[in-house]
């Protein structure tokens, strides 16, 4: 089995050597990932100027790009044969709720389902990675059998990628595996306004509080509650329910 390994943290990133650890008795690995953090780059591509992979080992390349590069770069140019999956992470933080919406970790995930690849973004849904290290060392056994499960499913679901979030737990806290839903999440104060050194107005996006919502079955509350939670996702973006009641609210011209 070929699995490409990306992320969006970075080639060094700790997170995507644990990865790398899970998944290496899985099946064949290639490593295709930025040569710098790209957290909340989305689903971007690098148009205005050329990227360049520098080969880091056998089967292991930097690129100065984002997650999206690294992925389409890696099937289209970089790897003989497709791999059979794409597996993005581990991230350095949660992505849950509107999260997917700006991480790179999710948007290399879906650039392999749009590539027709099977895809699995992970996240470590701890705080302060430094203060977690050893909790997500720990946590390599337990991803490894979840990989496993999924990698050899009969059938992986049709147009679907897995977000799958890691509670911060030590391996043997962890109570098991859900599948959830996305919740909802609203940042507080995550914009703040400061000088630069010359007295200028500017602004930093990032930090604040966050308070989340949702139903039971919520991606946030398995993490709460001491479970992984994989989420599954899809690409189509259309509110199936309101285009079957269109006639209630629309009146063509």
């Amino acid at each position: 089995m070929r699995l490409l390994c990306t992320n969006d943290d970075g080639i060094l990133a700790y997170g995507l050597a644990c990865l790398i650890e899970a998944a290496e008795p899985l099946g064949e690995i290639t490593v295709v990932a930025p040569d710098r953090e790209q957290s909340a780059t989305s689903h971007s591509l690098t148009l205005h100027h050329p990227i360049r992979p520098i080969e880091r080992g056998e089967r292991r390349f930097q690129v100065d790009g984002t997650p999206t590069d690294c992925v389409m770069l890696a099937v289209e140019a970089l790897m003989s044969e497709r791999p059979d999956f794409v597996l993005s992470g581990v991230n350095h933080g949660q992505n849950m709720g509107e999260d997917v919406l700006y991480s790179g970790t999710v948007a290399a995930a879906m650039e392999g389902l749009s590539l027709g690849i099977p895809s699995i973004a992970i996240s470590f849904a701890g705080g302060d990675l430094r203060a977690d290290v050893s909790m997500l060392r720990d946590q390599i056994v337990p991803l490894r059998q979840l990989l496993k499960r999924i990698l050899s499913l009969p059938s992986f679901p049709k147009d679907t990628l897995l977000n799958v979030n890691l509670p911060p737990l030590r391996g043997e806290e962890i109570r098991g595996v859900r599948l959830t839903r996305l919740g909802r999440r609203v940042y507080s104060d995550s914009l703040k306004p400061m000088q630069d050194p010359w007295g200028r107005q500017i602004y930093w996006i990032g930090g604040g509080s966050i308070e989340w919502s949702g139903e039971e079955s919520s991606d946030f509350r398995a993490i709460e509650d001491g479970f992984i939670s994989v989420t599954p996702l899809h690409l189509d973006l259309t509110h199936h329910e309101i285009l079957a009641s269109a006639e209630s609210w629309w009146q063509p011209q």
